[in-house]
């Protein structure tokens, strides 16, 4: 059975109103959206510090799931970064996805004192942190991971998180994209990076991977970050129209290219573009789907 389609609202870390993101976060579980995301750029100086807003933001909210897009791991040792989730997750009673990156802007990351990797030795790295990230999960009485950039020797892992708590990457080249499906719980790709063209042949590969794997494709959670405006008029770029254009291309992400989530990204007027998403845009694409 497929998995059901899911959809988000993206919160900015800004510092500046201070309580932006909270009112955000608040908002976009009142509108019904199922999960929120949240940039992780540390070297970024108008944000908050993602991982310290998450854990604040899950206690100011109830129901909606929490996703970083995507933890940077250059910055965020995964043995550590593996423990701070379990412990939001648990926390907040099974409201996390943790999602992860190789890492970007690699000369802002070096300069807070991160390593700065190669595009090969950034996916060496991640492939890594995922078995680390794992053992650390596990109910191991003690785990060791050999690795190149990181290893663990003989730690006690715990406490546990819950059984949904997934690893998300946010994939583009090939080899993330055969490690997703090799390896991860989910895909978060952005339109910003990933065109609308673009993104069922990504999709696909990732699905070719699980096969190959040994793995159900269809039990890969695959959320889209859509950058767009919904406008009265259709416009020049393919996520800018009005509300049965974004209806049409969703249902289509869905039925055509296998992707099963959506995180909605507005590039202006923020909480009106949410809401009309919330409010047209999803019962539209819901009933399209018969879910």
């Amino acid at each position: 059975m497929p998995l059901p389609v899911l959809f988000g609202a993206n919160v900015d870390p800004v510092a500046d109103p201070s309580d932006a993101p909270v009112r955000a976060a608040r908002r976009a579980e009142a509108l019904g959206y199922d999960l929120i995301t949240v940039q992780d750029h540390p070297y970024q100086r108008r944000f908050y510090d993602t991982w310290t807003l998450l854990s604040y933001l899950g206690a100011r909210t109830e129901r909606i799931t929490l996703v970083p897009t995507v933890a940077s791991l250059p910055l965020r040792p995964p043995a550590v970064l593996a423990k701070s989730a379990a412990t939001l997750d648990l926390l907040t009673g099974g409201r996390l996805q943790l999602g992860l990156g190789a890492g970007a802007f690699w000369e802002a990351i070096e300069a807070m004192g991160g390593p700065r990797r190669s595009p090969g030795e950034a996916v060496d790295a991640l492939d890594e942190a995922i078995d680390v990230i794992r053992a650390m999960w596990s109910e191991e009485r003690s785990v060791r991971v050999g690795g190149e950039h990181y290893r663990l020797a003989g730690t006690r892992p715990g406490p546990q998180p819950r059984a949904g708590l997934g690893i998300w990457l946010g994939a583009y080249g090939p080899r993330m994209l055969e490690l997703t499906g090799r390896k991860a719980d989910g895909w978060q790709p952005s339109s910003s990076f990933l065109g609308t063209d673009r993104v069922g042949a990504a999709a696909a590969r990732i699905d070719e991977a699980a096969r190959r794997a040994g793995r159900d494709p269809g039990a890969i959670r695959k959320v889209y970050n859509v950058q767009g405006m919904i406008t009265d008029q259709r416009g020049d770029k393919d996520l800018l129209g009005p509300v049965a254009h974004w209806v049409d291309r969703l249902v289509a992400f869905v039925r055509e290219d296998g992707l099963n989530g959506f995180a909605f990204w507005p590039d202006d007027d923020h909480e009106r573009q949410l809401a009309l998403f919330a409010e047209q845009v999803v019962p539209g694409v819901r009933a399209a789907l018969g879910r």
